[in-house]
């Protein structure tokens, strides 16, 4: 049995729920290739959610959680979906975030977000799997999300599906709302992206594809994602810092797993939405390169 593939998916507007687009037809695949594969459950970090505090990570242990609304997507799309949370594995990852020095808490009383089930719908239309919702830092420390994603790298070799849902490129401040908010149109694009958007999206693109394949230092990609805060257009790219810690925790989740970026990291399908967002899906690691 193969290990699993680590996944960084942008999960864009909320619009990506309700319309069609490669990225959803590539969510799909992968949640079948995960379901062909047997997985125990799935450890996900969003963009939605930050705990208060030095260290501080949370982890949802909700057993009932409910969904906040998403916008501008037809209710039949996301109500009646079960969501499935993973308690028992909530706790785990709160006893490994606390003995590798983290302040690690369980949150009994958070309800899930788009950010997270948006994707899982598009995954696994059919049935949530067990899963586990792992909070931010609200200081937004890209070299401690990346710790986190070391952390529980460990449950890849239990079969657990492991993945980071922010943006490549989200600035809400520099999108075009018009067409969406007047013609429900979330692809349109009467002009072209602005060029430092761009710019970073090539940037982040590069960091991914050429940071993992082999022969490279461990820890590589991991400076080269966490260096991307640094660069001169990450701020038009990003007009805040929570979709981006999705890719340090990523980052931290590969370099921490023995042989996976020796498979390359594949841009598995691409959608810029309201102009200026760009929707970059990415996949480290193959189910069957890494078979028994």
């Amino acid at each position: 049995m193969g290990l699993p593939p680590v996944h960084f998916f942008s999960h864009g507007s909320t619009m990506m729920l309700g319309e069609e687009s490669k990225s959803a037809t590539y969510w799909k695949q992968c949640g079948d290739e995960a379901l062909a594969h047997n997985i125990k459950g799935v450890v996900m970090m969003g963009a939605h959610w930050d705990a208060r505090g030095t260290n501080r990570i949370d982890v949802a242990t909700n057993p009932d959680p409910q969904k906040s609304p998403v916008a501008y997507v037809h209710p039949s799309k996301y109500v009646d979906y079960k969501l499935v949370p993973d308690v028992s594995t909530g706790n785990r990852i709160v006893g490994m975030l606390n003995a590798a020095g983290l302040n690690a808490r369980t949150n009994e009383t958070f309800d899930w977000i788009h950010d997270t089930y948006l994707i899982l719908i598009r995954m696994f239309p059919g049935r949530c799997p067990p899963t586990t919702i792992v909070s931010m830092n609200a200081r937004f420390d890209p070299h401690l999300h990346a710790r986190v994603g070391s952390v529980v790298a460990q449950l890849r070799e239990e079969n657990y599906l492991i993945i980071g849902t922010g943006g490549a490129v989200h600035n809400l401040y520099r999108n075009h709302w018009w067409q969406m908010l007047r013609h429900t149109d979330n692809f349109a694009m009467p002009v072209p992206p602005e060029a430092a958007m761009m710019e970073f999206r090539q940037s982040f693109e590069d960091v991914f594809l050429r940071n993992c394949k082999p022969g490279m230092r461990k820890g590589t990609l991991t400076s080269g994602v966490t260096r991307l805060m640094k660069h001169p257009q990450f701020r038009d790219a990003h007009g805040t810092d929570d979709h981006f810690m999705a890719a340090c925790f990523v980052a931290g989740v590969i370099d921490a797993s023995e042989g996976i970026a020796d498979d390359g990291a594949v841009l598995g399908a691409e959608d810029w939405e309201l102009v200026n967002m760009c929707n970059s899906q990415f996949t480290v690691g193959k189910w069957v390169s890494q078979a028994a």
